[in-house]
């Protein structure tokens, strides 16, 4: 049975976003390496690399195993590596590579793209946990709350990202494992602490490392008045994100620090185009406002 005890992720974990070279869908690695540089002085707890963030899907196996071993080396946080892929050989040969470079922990999402049972996918998650051995401990995401409970239950996972359904299902499930549970998204943070949860997973932090931070530490602290004022910020954030396809309003906010984003997978449309104006307008007098918030 894998020791899952050492698996400590907690806090603010930064779902980087993945900055892309313009007219190419190869990572932009000088690009890559300055935001760890970045993350890695905001106070955040780790970083998580090729997330739904991360828009792992738009790069090739071999781009994201190179980004993986040059940013492990760079980062001065735990980096998390999510090591999803269609198939079951392409899902271990990054988390190979990603153990190997010295990631602190793996994270593994269901073969996207095609419907399979609950069943095929429990199957899939054992796969390769037997493949991948003690390599770094795995944690489960996208997942029914079900299939998470069936997997944590071996033993053999260090626990689960997701969503507030997820947390409440599997902390009232008698699991005499140990194992965390962390929020899949911002929104839900407070109400899945409240649960047991470690800690939040976090695409906002990749541009906004401040606003997290700083609610986190307010729920921590029990700061209960300060956590509703930036957890209200937070929920701007979101719903304004929410009107653009992920993770465009993430990557601009990024580029409004002169983080160098890179390019967004699929220009605007029309219609997004102008709601992307007026989230930049917005988040010109936002942002200013809350980083100062922040540092008071």
């Amino acid at each position: 049975m894998r020791n899952v005890a050492s698996a400590t992720l907690g806090g603010v974990v930064a779902e980087a976003a993945t900055p892309r070279r313009a007219q190419e869908y190869s990572i932009d690695l000088g690009a890559t390496l300055e935001l760890v540089d970045f993350l890695g002085d905001s106070g955040i707890s780790g970083i998580l690399l090729l997330g739904s963030a991360g828009e792992f899907v738009h790069f090739a196996l071999h781009d994201r195993i190179h980004m993986v071993n040059f940013a492990v080396k760079r980062s001065r946080l735990p980096i998390f590596v999510n090591v999803s892929h269609s198939t079951l050989d392409g899902a271990v040969e990054l988390a190979r590579e990603a153990a190997n470079a010295g990631a602190s922990a793996l994270l593994l999402m269901p073969p996207y793209y095609y419907h399979y049972s609950e069943e095929t996918i429990c199957s899939f998650f054992l796969a390769f946990a037997n493949e991948v051995g003690d390599a770094a401990p795995v944690y489960v995401s996208e997942t029914s709350a079900s299939a998470a409970i069936q997997l944590l239950a071996t033993g053999l996972f260090a626990g689960i990202v997701g969503s507030l359904d997820d947390i409440r299902t599997v902390a009232g499930n008698s699991i005499q494992l140990p194992f965390q549970l962390l929020a899949g998204c911002e929104r839900i943070y407070s109400g899945a602490r409240a649960l047991g949860a470690a800690g939040v997973v976090s695409g906002i932090a990749s541009a906004i490392p401040e606003l997290m931070v700083a609610f986190d530490n307010a729920l921590r602290t029990g700061t209960q008045e300060r956590a509703a004022r930036l957890e209200a910020r937070v929920i701007e954030f979101v719903d304004w994100t929410g009107e653009l396809p992920f993770p465009i309003g993430i990557k601009e906010a990024g580029k409004q620090r002169k983080l160098k984003m890179g390019a967004f997978a699929v220009a605007p449309g029309e219609h997004e185009g102008r709601k992307l104006e007026e989230f930049r307008r917005w988040l010109a007098d936002w942002l200013p406002a809350v980083l100062k918030e922040c540092r008071q």
